[in-house]
């Protein structure tokens, strides 16, 4: 979808961002920097390119117009007008710097960029960068001191821990422009500032959104319907999200129809999943397609918090990935316990 391997730095700016709420102070450099040192530009590189991997897109939004849109029109006046690249620069600042305004906020530096080369596409153009570091990591110095090595410590940025960043494709103007983001940082909804309160973005209408979407619905229909307090057991809740996960995988357009037929089947659980899924959408304001392609990266990125372990006690934890019919579970009454039984064919 995007390249950058073959894009080129061709400048770069440093702000430092307080947290207005604590009243901390907005510095800004007076002038681009110069990178000379080609090691610190690729270390710069690495670091704020990438973490960009998913196909997770966006646009520039405004309910009212683009043109109430600040970092749009900071970028259009970059793109259009070379020369005003750290004019604006400073204007993205101060932006953020006015809704940098909640206590939970971290201070940190921004860093613009204008980048050449990229490839979006199939088409090459050009890219404005903008990331901000937020946390500092202690890092162990060893150094020779005479004869003898000597230790030290120095507070830093990990260069492989990107916490916030947007790069902007200077494509699809009209449209506003096509985006892509990282935010590491600031889960919180009080502090979700980084997406819709400073950047102003919205969705595209995308496979990535969708599935993430869908599989997310699937996950919390689980977790607060398809449960034990509806006499639906673990092993059954795990074989339902495998069941799901695996659809996910396999197929490259969804449908919802199929989806209920082939993966929820009986009729009292698909019932209750579309009363859940009306009141999911009401309650997330989402809106779910009936049908839509696959996204691989969004089926990667969100199977990870499918839970597949039956706890068992402080004994055992099975992970379980297989078929439902493969799991018993039965009752001991000389024991007083329950009990698992588990078919398989070769143990490793």
């Amino acid at each position: 979808m995007y390249d950058f391997s073959k894009a080129q730095l061709q400048k770069l700016v440093v702000h430092n961002i307080g947290n207005k709420y604590e009243e901390e102070s907005l510095a800004l450099s007076k002038q681009s920097m110069d990178i000379a040192d080609q090691a610190i530009e690729q270390v710069l590189f690495n670091y704020f390119f990438s973490p960009f991997k998913k196909d997770e897109l966006y646009n520039f939004h405004h309910e009212d117009s683009l043109d109430y849109n600040e970092v749009y029109n900071y970028v259009s006046e970059v793109f259009e007008e070379n020369l005003s690249f750290y004019e604006n620069s400073v204007n993205i600042a101060k932006h953020l710097y006015t809704k940098s305004n909640h206590p939970n906020i971290k201070s940190g530096e921004l860093y613009i960029v204008y980048l050449k080369g990229c490839v979006f596409y199939d088409e090459v153009c050009d890219a404005v960068g903008i990331f901000k570091s937020e946390n500092k990591e202690t890092f162990l110095k060893v150094f020779l001191d005479g004869e003898n090595y000597q230790l030290g410590c120095e507070n830093g940025i990990n260069i492989k821990k990107l916490d916030k960043g947007c790069v902007v494709f200077n494509t699809s103007k009209e449209e506003g422009y096509k985006v892509c983001i990282v935010d590491k940082t600031n889960k919180n909804n009080d502090t979700v500032y980084w997406k819709d309160e400073f950047l102003g973005l919205k969705p595209l209408d995308a496979s990535y959104f969708n599935t993430k979407n869908y599989m997310n619905l699937c996950k919390d229909f689980v977790k607060e319907v398809y449960n034990q307090e509806n006499e639906a057991s673990i092993t059954d809740q795990i074989d339902l999200l495998n069941r799901s996960i695996d659809y996910f995988k396999e197929t490259d357009v969804f449908s919802e129809n199929e989806f209920k037929d082939k993966i929820i089947k009986e009729p009292e659980v698909i019932s209750a999943f579309e009363d859940y899924k009306q009141y999911y959408s009401e309650d997330k304001e989402v809106d779910f397609k009936d049908s839509f392609g696959v996204s691989d990266f969004a089926v990667k990125d969100n199977k990870k918090y499918f839970k597949h372990v039956l706890k068992l006690d402080k004994n055992f934890h099975v992970y379980i990935h297989g078929e439902r019919k493969f799991v018993e579970k039965g009752f001991d009454t000389a024991r007083d316990m329950n009990y698992y039984k588990l078919y398989f064919r070769d143990e490793n």
